[in-house]
């Protein structure tokens, strides 16, 4: 959808990305969920832990910013969960 889109937008100086995150740390994540579920949630990502909103705010400012060539693409922003 995202490489559509950016096809769509051709000429207006526009890119159409998408940030997919994977498990983070927000309430609304965390509601309902037991310890245990937190936990193996936490295992899965080579680096331990749950993501930050921090973390998928950094990707978000990255594509808006810097990253202008970056251009109908998916980023997974899930800390190296397969």
């Amino acid at each position: 959808m995202t490489l559509v889109l950016a096809r769509e937008m051709r000429g207006r100086d526009v890119t159409v990305n998408a940030v997919a995150p994977g498990p983070t740390a927000t309430a609304m994540f965390l509601e309902g969920k037991d310890q245990a579920t937190i936990d193996r949630l936490m295992a899965q990502p080579p680096l331990e832990r749950l993501g930050a909103p921090a973390d998928i705010a950094d990707v978000v400012s990255f594509l808006a910013g810097p990253a202008r060539w970056v251009n109908g693409q998916v980023i997974y922003a899930n800390g190296g969960i397969a």
